[in-house]
């Protein structure tokens, strides 16, 4: 029988050009623009575009011009393909190409009839992880493929995931006293209607961070302090607090280490929103040291936790 591993992800502009695309796609999505009305959600998503497309661009040739998704998306691919030889393994983006349809398509020429699907998201919410399921069922519905599927809906947990965290807070710390620093993990922030309506993300997140905050202990790094902020606020309603920003201008301790706590690979609201904005935003501050830790990525113990996910009793 052949197995496949699919990983899900948000997908990110490859070019200039796609960044509209990719705005397009996300702001018509119903777990996004949360309104009833497609009519509504299509007004809304059209001023967002119109009001910030440019700006956007601007921030993408800031970083080369495209998503660094892109590339450390394909590096993980290899990498899994490399360690995972029996197993045909795919990237579905949500909002970019490669797209779920074409995707699922080949892998039903390849005569695939298990599948582990993997959304790269280690907490779940409806913004992300439910968003990029629908968009899979809807997609084995069209194409007309009906494999055994084992669906990992977070991982926040996993042993080796959060030791993968920890290696890469480490490597930012280079050999200097974590004694020395404050460590803020930053998640991307939702509005609070979302979660008032039941996503379990801020809890989830909370609740990793907690996680963290022992294992660190066990490595002896104690941080001078431990924050939780959030960053990618767009638009004038109510989200998660605090921001980034208010967390910056609250901490005295000017030496700060940040890790970008939602996301798996690098990207742009890591490689510009944290390296860049929030970078000016710290020295205007007058921090000594503003440090952002790479997220896993290629890390080979998150390749350890992904074999924690695959299911161990397929005897195929």
């Amino acid at each position: 029988m052949q197995k496949a591993i699919v990983f899900l992800n948000m997908g990110a502009a490859r070019n200039l050009d796609e960044v509209e695309v990719f705005l397009h796609n996300m702001f018509h999505d119903k777990n996004i623009i949360t309104v009833k009305s497609d009519l509504l959600r299509s007004y809304i998503a059209y001023s967002i575009i119109k009001n910030h497309k440019e700006d956007a661009k601007s921030n993408y040739e800031k970083i080369g011009g495209c998503s660094p998704l892109v590339k450390n998306t394909e590096t993980f691919l290899k990498n899994i393909k490399k360690v995972f030889p029996d197993y045909l393994a795919v990237n579905i983006m949500r909002y970019t190409e490669p797209f779920a349809f074409e995707e699922l398509k080949w892998l039903q020429l390849k005569g695939v009839e298990h599948i582990t699907v993997i959304p790269l998201y280690p907490q779940y919410s409806t913004t992300t992880t439910k968003s990029s399921l629908e968009d899979l069922y809807i997609s084995l519905e069209k194409a007309n493929f009906s494999p055994c599927m084992n669906i990992i809906t977070r991982f926040y947990k996993n042993k080796n995931y959060n030791l993968a965290v920890i290696e890469q807070i480490k490597k930012t710390l280079n050999g200097n006293e974590a004694k020395d620093f404050d460590l803020i993990f930053s998640a991307h922030s939702l509005p609070q209607k979302i979660i008032d309506n039941g996503d379990p993300y801020q809890k989830e997140i909370v609740e990793n961070v907690t996680i963290l905050e022992k294992m660190l202990k066990k490595e002896n790094l104690e941080f001078k302090n431990i924050h939780l902020a959030y960053q990618s606020k767009l638009g004038p309603q109510k989200w998660l607090s605090p921001s980034l920003e208010e967390k910056l201008h609250e901490i005295r301790n000017k030496r700060v280490i940040i890790y970008p706590i939602s996301f798996i690979l690098d990207n742009s609201e890591t490689d510009f929103e944290l390296d860049i904005e929030y970078r000016d935003v710290a020295n205007e501050l007058g921090f000594k040291e503003y440090r952002v830790a790479k997220c896993l990525n290629d890390s080979p113990l998150f390749i350890e936790a992904i074999k924690d996910l695959l299911p161990h009793q397929l005897n195929i």
